[in-house]
């Protein structure tokens, strides 16, 4: 069953009529193209419109979808092939995040990503996206494994938050993060972070410090989500797309404050809409960028970086 949202409501309508309309003219044998082709027209004008003037929170629905693409899926579309690696060597195996060496357009890479599932025993196994203290080991032992044999690092980032449970921070959740932060800001090698659904916290920063940090155009990136800051600010969930709007979440208010450095567009509708042509564009960007860094000195790519992140947030005064 397709999953329709609120504001998709007159577009679902539209593709009704245009399912009824074409049943009739199976059935009686009629001509009705005229009318087909202006139902696709206005069905056509109706998504340009809609899909161009979404709302924080409608992006964040859409950041949602149970079928946009995640990490795994795209690496299976954008890499000639991907070896992935496991463990943290302390503990045991994250599954909310993947990593391992891939190649793509010829060259290898080192990928790392949060991972979802598409049904309940998957999204269990993968603990929802939420990793604990051991994904991000995991994620710096394959950072520092990618820079010993001086491989770009690309992250793809998809997660609600880090896991808030009790046994993820008596095993060091925090400092997991922060050693992260620190681990990646001084990488000499190439990094680049992609957000390609939501961006939540502590637990999408910890693999977001990169020399360029992008967003697909409908996902987000911001401290807390929608709904708990809702129900910080007002007590109740009841106001997340108020809550949305004053986050500033999206990529086009985050690139406008000059917290990322690209946003990459989507098919209309979604990354869901057409997951192959997403990948092909998600491919073409990251080669694109891996050239350009490839051919800096990486000591003042570091510093660059370095620089990019501590002059974020702060004030000067007169």
């Amino acid at each position: 069953m397709k999953i329709t949202f609120d504001f998709e409501k007159p577009l679902a309508e539209l593709q009704q009529q245009i399912e009824k309309v074409k049943q009739v003219e199976d059935k009686n044998k009629l001509d009705m193209s005229a009318t087909i082709t202006e139902l696709e027209n206005k069905l056509e004008t109706a998504k340009k419109e809609i899909y161009a003037n979404l709302t924080g929170w409608q992006k964040v629905q859409i950041s949602r979808h149970p079928e946009r693409p995640y990490s795994l899926q795209y690496l299976e579309l954008m890499c000639d092939d991907f070896i992935e690696l496991h463990g943290d060597r302390t503990v045991g195996d994250d599954k909310a995040i993947i990593g391992g060496f891939g190649t793509i357009g010829g060259q290898t890479a080192m990928f790392i990503g949060h991972q979802k599932g598409r049904n309940t025993k998957e999204r269990q196994m993968r603990n929802f996206g939420m990793a604990n203290p051991e994904g991000y080991r995991k994620a710096l032992r394959l950072m520092k494994l990618a820079e010993k044999f001086n491989k770009p690092v690309i992250t793809l980032i998809d997660t609600p938050g880090a896991f808030p449970g009790l046994e993820a921070e008596e095993r060091g959740q925090g400092e997991a993060i922060a050693r992260n932060l620190l681990e990646m800001s001084i990488l000499k090698v190439p990094v680049i972070c992609v957000v390609i659904g939501e961006g939540a916290s502590g637990g999408a920063l910890g693999i977001g410090i990169g020399d360029r940090v992008l967003m697909l155009d409908n996902s987000w990136y911001s401290v807390i989500s929608p709904e708990n800051c809702s129900t910080i600010l007002f007590k109740t969930w009841e106001h997340k797309e108020r809550a949305a709007e004053m986050l500033k979440l999206t990529s086009t208010e985050m690139l406008k404050n000059k917290l990322i450095d690209g946003v990459i567009k989507e098919p209309l509708g979604g990354a869901h809409q057409d997951p192959v042509a997403m990948a092909a564009i998600l491919k073409k960007q990251l080669l694109k960028d891996l050239k350009v860094l490839k051919e800096r000195n990486i000591d003042e790519l570091v510093t660059e970086r370095i620089d990019k992140f501590c002059n974020m947030g702060v004030v000067i005064e007169d």
